[in-house]
């Protein structure tokens, strides 16, 4: 695969803005960090809904309600996962979330029912995907906050390390994947994305662990580091190939088209969504057990 001169400036440029925003939102303040991500949950949804229309147009037929609905039950998710410092006067997002939560379990099937005539299971049943997919991953991930914060008694809880660690290594291996295998890219790696190459893929996830544990070895146990990386690099290379098995399915070249050269919200954060529950799983029984 050559290197296109072109699309790497057109990629460094939207890429150049984007972490500007990510680091932002991840390290301003805890509410930062909360509104990027709802802002991320509500972009995915938006796709996921075009996606898997295009798949199965009898999706397209699902009532505004049940649209708007699921998405607003994902990020009851989101609020559910938050912690203590996040509140407004005696109202805390958590236990909104959990009232929420509630409230979408018995009354969307019931007005889904009132508005269509029907209940339609299989849209039911890719609208409950989309939440293990979208709203569970991002909810997860304001956990990993929520812990970190915790368990290190934090005054002001804006530094988000191991979020920022567990990106930072997903973007090293998306960016050094695409180099390697432009450079030196030969043999095909899957059938579902024709452009990776085992190359680059294998050259990707060595530079990718290789860099994050020795530029962060000041900031976390070198062990810590080598794991995140490495379930970073692995389960992010099974994220995209998820994600452009669904635009096969879709027929559609991108998700959306809101970061020129990189597409949209899924095509950004595909990665990231299949690879959160597994890092956090880690976070939970090895870093912050008791948090």
């Amino acid at each position: 695969m050559a290197l296109n001169f072109q699309t790497l400036k057109t990629r460094a440029l939207t890429s150049a803005i984007f972490v500007l925003v990510m680091m932002a939102g991840l390290l301003w303040s805890q509410w930062s960090f909360f509104i990027l991500f709802s802002i991320i949950h509500f972009g995915c949804w938006v796709e996921y809904h075009k996606l898997v229309g295009l798949i199965d147009p009898g999706y397209k037929q699902i009532t505004d309600f049940h649209k708007f609905g699921v998405m607003l039950a994902g990020w009851s998710i989101m609020l559910y996962f938050t912690d203590d410092t996040y509140h407004i006067g005696s109202l805390y997002l958590h236990s909104i979330g959990w009232w929420l939560g509630l409230i979408f379990i018995f009354v969307l099937p019931i007005v889904e029912l009132l508005f269509s005539r029907e209940l339609v299971l299989k849209n039911i049943g890719y609208s409950l995907l989309g939440l293990l997919y979208i709203s569970l991953s991002w909810g997860l991930m304001m956990d990993i906050r929520s812990a970190e914060v915790t368990a290190t008694m934090l005054t002001k809880p804006a530094f988000a390390l191991i979020p920022l660690l567990f990106i930072l290594s997903m973007w090293a291996n998306d960016t050094m994947a695409y180099l390697v295998g432009s450079l030196i890219g030969r043999t095909p790696f899957s059938k579902i994305s024709p452009k990776k190459t085992w190359e680059g893929t294998l050259g990707g996830a060595i530079l990718c662990i290789t860099l994050v544990t020795l530029v962060f070895h000041s900031l976390l146990f070198w062990k810590h580091l080598l794991i995140i990386s490495a379930i970073a690099a692995v389960t992010g290379t099974a994220g995209d190939l998820l994600e452009s098995k669904l635009k096969r399915m879709a027929n559609v070249k991108d998700s959306g088209h809101i970061m020129p050269g990189h597409g949209g919200f899924l095509d950004r954060f595909d990665s990231l969504l299949v690879a959160t529950p597994f890092v956090w799983l880690y976070v939970r029984i090895f870093i912050y057990p008791y948090a």
